[in-house]
């Protein structure tokens, strides 16, 4: 899929339509990602995903919530902190290796910046 250069060397953005939300959530991603050099942005999972070093790390959603990739042991813990566990569709759960955040527990950085994480983290697990 054709995407354009933006900021950044080795950045890819596909330019389609999305949601307000969406954008919004996905300008603070690329903000958090700066550091990263080989990333890229790719449609998948009904979302904006972002990948670095060719391994998903999240994907933004059209509502503004967040899909995060994770290790499968702090499933859990995860779910204690506000992640939701992730559907395929209305009713066909992921497993224990995916968790959803609900746009509203990322309001601030901090918050955002710790889930990205956690999906930067899950790159060293299998799923």
């Amino acid at each position: 899929m054709p995407g354009t250069i933006c900021g950044t060397a080795g950045r890819t953005r596909h330019d389609s339509a999305r949601s307000q939300p969406q954008q919004a959530l996905a300008s603070r991603v690329r903000d958090l990602l700066i550091s990263y050099k080989n990333v890229r942005e790719v449609r998948m999972f009904g979302g904006l995903s972002f990948m670095v070093d060719d391994r998903m790390v999240v994907a933004a959603g059209r509502d503004g919530g967040l899909l995060v990739p994770t290790n499968p042991a702090a499933h859990q813990a995860l779910l204690d902190r506000g992640g939701r566990p992730a559907y395929m569709g209305r009713d066909r759960p992921m497993g224990p290796g995916w968790i959803t955040v609900p746009h509203e527990k990322l309001r601030d950085a901090a918050a955002l910046a710790f889930w990205l994480q956690v999906g930067i983290d899950s790159r060293d697990t299998s799923h």
